[in-house]
């Protein structure tokens, strides 16, 4: 049972942490991009760290506990990573690139948002006038279905969270962090043009948290399913279920890491902020494993 708390409790703040998104995008100064830009670098680094590392082999190994020969337990991870990154790309494809929120912003689209000294009215209120209603409509349309691509998106994320941290509680801290440092940037995409269509902050951070409580109730849907087959709360799940998941875990996570967190970093930041992100998420999640498991 204290796992299985745990479990909800990580998979919720990894959820939720696209409201941090929305305030640091309200509330931050102009050089801080260079910050997002080593958190993107860093969550790619883990991502990428934890997935050859952790996720890979260790669901060939799981497939192997459940009585199945080495070489079909490769091959089945095998299919089940690359199977992974085909489902989170043909999630891509079907969401709109306006409104996806793995297509990377340029700056100029939080620029006005970066000023800390400037109230919450004033300078929206400013830009609203100038604009035409249909465009204001047009800002919180994007801004909605980027709330809805990210719920898409979030929902596998969640079910990762959840079954990993459900089995192996110290790598589902190291998947909840990394889906948390890259769940900040899709907030800021949800809050920017529902802020700047409504001039409401409150508005804004409400639907970039919203986006992240796929995570969550993907997982407790998960949970209530597998608590009927097994006809129990608590539940140990099979060998092959958990090796299937962490390898295609790591297929979905390599193709977020290449696909959207390090053309992310790189847009933030300057000259090698994404680089030293990279690197420090794979040193810190090397260290970090280490210890857990030593």
């Amino acid at each position: 049972m204290e796992n299985l708390i745990s479990a909800f409790a990580l998979t919720l703040i990894a959820g939720i942490s696209t409201g941090i998104g929305a305030i640091f995008a309200f509330f931050s100064k102009g050089t801080s991009t260079r910050f997002l830009s080593v958190c993107t670098g860093l969550s790619a680094g883990v991502m990428l760290y934890v997935s050859f590392m952790e996720l890979l082999p260790g669901g060939i190994q799981e497939i192997i506990s459940g009585n199945i020969a080495e070489k079909p337990a490769t091959l089945l991870a095998l299919l089940a990573f690359f199977g992974g990154i085909a489902l989170i790309f043909l999630i891509d494809r079907l969401v709109p690139e306006t409104e996806n929120p793995h297509e990377t912003h340029t700056l100029a689209e939080y620029t006005e948002l970066r000023d800390a000294s400037a109230s919450t009215p004033p300078e929206a209120q400013h830009h609203l006038d100038a604009v035409q209603r249909h465009q204001r409509h047009k800002l919180l349309r994007m801004g909605i279905f980027t709330a809805l691509a990210i719920i898409i998106h979030n929902f596998p994320e969640g079910l990762a969270t959840f079954l990993t941290a459900l089995e192996h509680p110290q790598l589902g801290v190291a998947i909840a962090t990394a889906v948390a440092l890259h769940n900040i940037p899709e907030g800021i995409s949800v809050s920017v043009p529902i802020y700047y269509a409504t001039g409401s902050r409150i508005k804004a951070f409400v639907w970039s948290c919203l986006s992240g409580l796929a995570e969550p109730i993907g997982a407790f849907l998960l949970w209530l399913v597998l608590a009927c087959i097994y006809r129990s709360p608590t539940f140990t799940p099979p060998a092959l279920l958990l090796g299937l998941t962490s390898a295609m875990v790591a297929g979905i996570m390599v193709f977020i890491s290449l696909d959207e967190l390090l053309p992310a970093s790189r847009t933030y930041g300057r000259g090698h902020d994404s680089l030293y992100g990279l690197v420090a998420g794979m040193a810190i999640m090397a260290i970090s494993l280490v210890l857990l498991n030593g």
